[in-house]
């Protein structure tokens, strides 16, 4: 219930300036703050002006409880309906809305009510609000000679206070002019600052191209280096090969048969080092020469446990695996090298326990794990061992052969085959190398198998000439043709070539791919038009160049009496 502290009635305008007074007094003894003091105040009297224009009011000023404030409540009544409409400057309803935010008018137009919540600390029992009754009587029956000294105090005071403000906001305006030069200030110095940043950018960005050329050339050329050099390589070493091939099959003493073997080893071994390196560079490079094809994978698992089983350790247990009519589409010859690798590593470096090869799909690829229970490779090691060269020192080292090249050529080979080949070890208890194949689409069928035919060993070659500018082993080819063909010929380039087949045509030719002047495939095609008669069979130390296609091709590193005989008479015999 409201507790009312002021109950007047308005006639003239001395009545409006003793309510002012009487407003001001109650907000003051309340608690409220000057201005609102001065808000509440005027608001009162511009209401009240507005009603004494025209006619009289009834006014009841009162304190209304509640929570968590108490709440200062006024109620003007007039005779005839308030101007609610207008601009605040010609007073009234609409000035006192700008002053005090509670303001309300009742449908009539006759009745204001004015509401102002009053502070927390404004004490609203009895004894308080009787004492606000007894100071607001006497200040509403003061003259208007009283209220016209306080309204110029308080003029005097909210001018004071203006100028205050002014003071102040000027001086703000000073520091947020001069905030504003630092930004722009700040501003420029970044968009420089970014703009050298930007121009740096791109110079490194311009730098990084450069260099990434110039690695590209580098890498390009260490793979034509290593091509060319695995090329000068493979012919002396091939010659080696064929040398002790016909020293095995002359007659030897027991001495001179074993010093014959370490030397055929040890040039095997030289031949294998030049190979990889030769099959790294391609894989580098991406020249990998990928032939797909139907693989059954159980068959290959099982010919690559009969060629590692040999090289297994004492008391290490060899063991491959793989569920029955597992097929892949990929390249047989580059996925035994890769499997190859990965056993023959993990024979090497385990002494106890056992290798297991297992096979098994897995979505849309064949999935092949190599695991081994040998010594395992330290955490900080297990990338490096996928770099050129690198070999992990361990107790075992001293004991087996290596050049650090099996396994980047293993992964290298894998990505060239669309797959992924990772690993994972802990030292002492073994590592696991995994490698994920898809299927490949067939582009070509596989070779042919060029082993001697048991129908043909009788046939003899007849006229073999043979064409190879490393006279070294062209002595050794010619050699190892001494039995089985009534005559060879050795040339050493084209012209020569042709100058023997033209004093006696030969049955069947063999040719060097890569001749002096004359290459071999361009003296293939001549001969086949001069001498249609003549069989031609090409070979060469590097692989075959793409050119070759289907034509009958020897790899000079497999070439023995046996694979050389029965390919030149599969081709006789063809003709």
């Amino acid at each position: 219930m409201s507790t009312t502290l002021l109950v007047t009635q308005l006639r003239s305008d001395p009545d409006v300036i003793a309510l002012r007074r009487a407003g001001r007094e109650i907000c003051r003894r309340l608690g409220l703050d000057t201005q609102d003091q001065v808000r509440v105040a005027t608001a009162l009297s511009e209401i009240g002006r507005s009603a004494v224009a025209s006619g009289t009011a009834d006014v009841v000023v009162g304190v209304l409880p509640g929570l968590p404030h108490a709440t200062l409540r006024a109620e003007i009544v007039a005779g005839t309906p308030f101007l609610v409409d207008g601009d605040s400057s010609d007073g009234g309803v609409p000035a006192a809305r700008r002053l005090v935010r509670g303001l309300e008018v009742d449908p009539t137009g006759t009745r204001v009510l004015l509401t102002k919540p009053l502070p927390a600390t404004a004490r609203t029992d009895e004894v308080t609000l009787a004492a606000v009754r007894r100071s607001t009587a006497a200040a509403h029956v003061a003259d208007a000679a009283d209220e016209l000294r306080v309204q110029n105090a308080e003029l005097v005071r909210t001018l004071d206070e203006l100028t205050r403000q002014q003071e102040e906001q000027r001086r703000l305006n000073v520091e947020l002019e001069e905030t504003n030069r630092g930004v722009l200030a700040m501003y420029d110095q970044l968009s420089s600052e970014l703009e050298e940043t930007n121009t740096g950018v791109v110079a490194l960005y311009a730098e990084l191209d450069e260099r990434g050329r110039e690695l590209a050339a580098a890498n390009e050329a260490k793979t034509r280096f290593l091509r060319n050099v695995s090329h000068e390589l493979r012919s002396p070493v091939n010659s080696i090969l064929g040398l002790t091939s016909l020293l095995a099959d002359s007659h030897l003493d027991a001495e001179q048969t074993q010093q014959v073997g370490f030397l055929r080893e040890s040039a095997g071994t030289l031949l294998t080092l030049v190979d990889e390196l030769l099959d790294l560079a391609r894989a580098e490079a991406g020249h990998e020469d990928v032939a797909p094809g139907p693989v059954d994978v159980a068959e290959l698992l099982d010919e690559l446990h009969g060629t590692t089983l040999p090289v297994v350790r004492p008391g290490v247990v060899l063991r491959t695996a793989a569920a029955p009519g597992l097929a892949l589409v990929t390249d047989r010859r580059l996925l035994s090298r890769v499997l190859r690798n990965l056993l023959t590593n993990a024979v090497k470096f385990t002494d106890a326990g056992e290798v297991v090869l297992r096979a098994e799909a897995e979505g849309e690829v064949v999935r092949f794990d190599v695991r081994d229970t040998g010594l395992g490779i330290p955490a900080d090691q297990l990338d490096a061992v996928f770099e050129e060269f690198v070999q992990v020192p361990n107790r075992l080292q001293p004991t087996v052969r290596g050049t650090g090249l099996g396994l980047p050529y293993a992964r290298r080979t894998s990505e060239a085959l669309g797959g992924t080949l990772v690993a994972t070890s802990r030292p002492g208890a073994g590592s696991v190398f995994t490698l994920r194949l898809p299927s490949l689409s067939v582009d070509a069928e596989p070779p042919g198998d060029a082993r001697p035919d048991p129908d043909d060993a009788d046939q003899d070659l007849g006229h073999v000439l043979v064409v190879d500018d490393d006279r070294a082993y062209a002595a050794v080819v010619a050699a190892m043709l001494r039995d089985d063909a009534a005559r060879v010929s050795v040339a050493h380039d084209a012209s020569h070539a042709l100058a023997l087949l033209h004093d006696g045509a030969a049955d069947v030719a063999l040719l060097d791919v890569y001749l002096p002047g004359t290459d071999g495939l361009t003296l293939r095609s001549t001969i086949q038009s001069l001498y249609p008669a003549t069989a031609t069979v090409l070979m060469s130390s590097a692989p075959a160049p793409a050119e070759v296609g289907g034509m009958p091709f020897l790899a000079k590193s497999s070439i023995d009496r046996d694979v050389l005989v029965a390919a030149l008479r599969r081709e006789v015999r063809a003709r």
